[in-house]
């Protein structure tokens, strides 16, 4: 964005707001997959499902599907509000009005993602919204833009660059001319095939019926009695996990791509420094997410955590949670910096309490799942990752000022969703009597 001539501070605004609709269903799933999994006692919750005459994957079907109808709707119209943000604080006019003449076109190019985002989650599952729904919006929106489909007659744009507050500029030194020329002439289909690959192997790898997904699960590591607590367990299949496919695309493209050794070993330090970077902190915060989980397991027969917190909203609160649940969804990933470990540290929480007021727990979970989401866009891990990319490092305050407001609209919006679908609508059981006949 600071290429295209965006400020570095509205870049770095935008991109957190960006971070929002999509991230539920990013890392091809991973918040869903592993946090939603990690955080709910499968184990136990699969026993009462079956007895229900169901199974854990068509309950988490069913998170996922709830999941992306919230978020479809809400997110529907973040494009507007990122426009109306630009007008407001980099305007020359400083109004958000003046964003709306763009309304049109910023609600329409959000449809574009949210439709196909939303009926990829209901029948798909949760690897592929956010990449299908990606891939396909952006062939309509560039497509409608050049047409010049809905695009208002006047023109907004920042002040030329010399007019810019130093506040709005910071530190990186962006050069372009230092692409090579093979980049640079490099095709279009084969600078996106790496990317189709990666969406093509998760899609077979996610179809029961071809028999990939059971080759991929043959090697599983797991781990008993972790520390000597007995009941305590730990599993996971490598090349199944969506981390294992990328590795394996990413040795396909060594050899699509005609690289050399020296820019693959390159290619792997930069993106190990960004891995460590962005995943310091899950070494601290994954322990203390796995100690809340297991706590129940005691020789005093204590409940664990989550569902000792969950009983004392429910009496608390009552009735009215459900509009909050969205803020703790968020608050959880402003302190872990993660919609993943927000998920798995709340979600046993959420459903508890969903259980004890006698509401259905997987919409309680969506609702975590969601404002998990949201509170990615004022988490402050990602907002210092943010801004060092950019040189911005001290103005960390002022971009949470900013990135508040989008936070606050989402999850006071999935508070009023969750209302609706608990009290008023059968949402709920028209999409479990759906997932049923698959």
């Amino acid at each position: 964005m600071v290429g295209l001539g965006f400020p570095a501070l509205g870049a770095v605004i935008i991109g957190m707001m960006i971070q929002s609709t999509p991230v539920s269903f990013g890392a091809v799933g991973t918040p869903i997959v592993i946090g939603v999994t990690t955080g709910l006692k499968t184990s136990d919750l699969s026993m009462q499902l079956e007895a229900a005459g169901t199974n854990w994957d068509q309950f988490l079907l069913l998170i996922t599907s709830e999941v992306a109808i919230i978020h479809a709707i809400i997110g529907t119209f973040i494009p507007l509000f990122m426009c109306m943000i630009l007008t407001r604080y980099f305007g020359k006019n400083k109004s958000w009005t003046e964003g709306l003449s763009i309304a049109p076109f910023a609600i329409f190019a959000g449809l574009a993602f949210t439709i196909p985002y939303a009926l990829t989650g209901i029948f798909l599952g949760p690897e592929f919204p956010s990449l299908i729904g990606a891939l396909t919006g952006l062939v309509i929106v560039v497509s409608a833009a050049k047409a010049k489909f809905l695009i208002p007659k006047d023109s907004w744009d920042f002040e030329p660059s010399k007019n810019w507050p130093s506040s709005w500029i910071g530190d990186l030194d962006l050069n372009l001319s230092s692409l090579t020329d093979k980049t640079s002439k490099m095709s279009l289909a084969k600078a996106w095939l790496p990317y189709l690959l990666v969406a093509v192997f998760l899609v077979l790898s996610r179809i029961p019926e071809l028999g990939i997904n059971s080759a991929l699960k043959y090697v599983t590591l797991s781990i008993s009695d972790i520390l000597g607590e007995k009941g305590i367990n730990a599993s996971f299949a490598p090349l199944y996990l969506p981390g294992g496919i990328m590795a394996m695309v990413v040795l396909i493209t060594y050899f699509l791509h005609k690289m050399k050794p020296q820019e693959m070993s390159k290619a792997i330090g930069e993106s190990s420094k960004t891995l460590i970077g962005a995943g310091f902190i899950l070494i601290f915060t994954i322990p203390m997410v796995r100690i809340l989980i297991n706590s129940g397991v005691n020789d005093l027969g204590y409940s664990s955590m989550p569902i000792a917190m969950a009983e004392w909203v429910a009496n608390t609160m009552g009735w009215i949670y459900p509009t909050f649940a969205a803020s703790v969804g968020a608050l959880g990933a402003f302190i872990a910096g993660s919609n993943t470990v927000s998920n798995m540290m709340l979600s046993q929480f959420q459903f508890s309490t969903a259980t004890n007021l006698g509401l259905t727990g997987s919409v309680m979970v969506a609702l975590q799942a969601v404002s998990a989401a949201a509170g990615n866009m004022i988490a402050i891990h990602n907002v210092v990752a943010a801004s060092a990319t950019v040189g911005m490092l001290g103005r960390e305050g002022y971009i949470l000022r900013k990135t508040i407001l989008p936070t606050i609209y989402y999850v006071v919006f999935a508070g009023i969703i969750g209302l609706i679908m608990f009290y008023w609508m059968d949402i709920t059981d028209a999409l479990t009597i759906y997932l049923n006949t698959l």
